[in-house]
């Protein structure tokens, strides 16, 4: 768990660091690809009875990233590019 938590918390710092927004969806993304996989890994051993666990696992992790990769672009481009393009102050 307190890996996890790392893993926020080094996204929170190397986003801040960078473009100096705080960007508060980390754990929302994580969370949503956390529930993607899992949702996923359910369907998939429905859909594949026979299959290893292993190829399911690796299967559902790709979902899982093409999800939060997209999730994260859409919140890029819908929130952060229009308060990084906005005139200073």
């Amino acid at each position: 768990m307190g890996s996890m938590y790392a893993l926020v918390a080094l996204g929170y710092t190397m986003v801040y660091g960078i473009i100096n927004l705080i960007n508060f969806a980390h754990g929302e993304v994580l969370m949503v690809g956390a529930l993607t996989s899992w949702s996923a890994i359910g369907m998939m051993q429905g859909a594949m009875p026979g299959a290893p666990g292993w190829v399911i696992l690796i299967l559902a992790t790709l979902i899982a990233c093409v999800v939060a990769v997209a999730l994260n672009f859409s919140i890029e481009k819908i929130a952060y590019r229009p308060l990084r393009n906005r005139p200073k102050l």
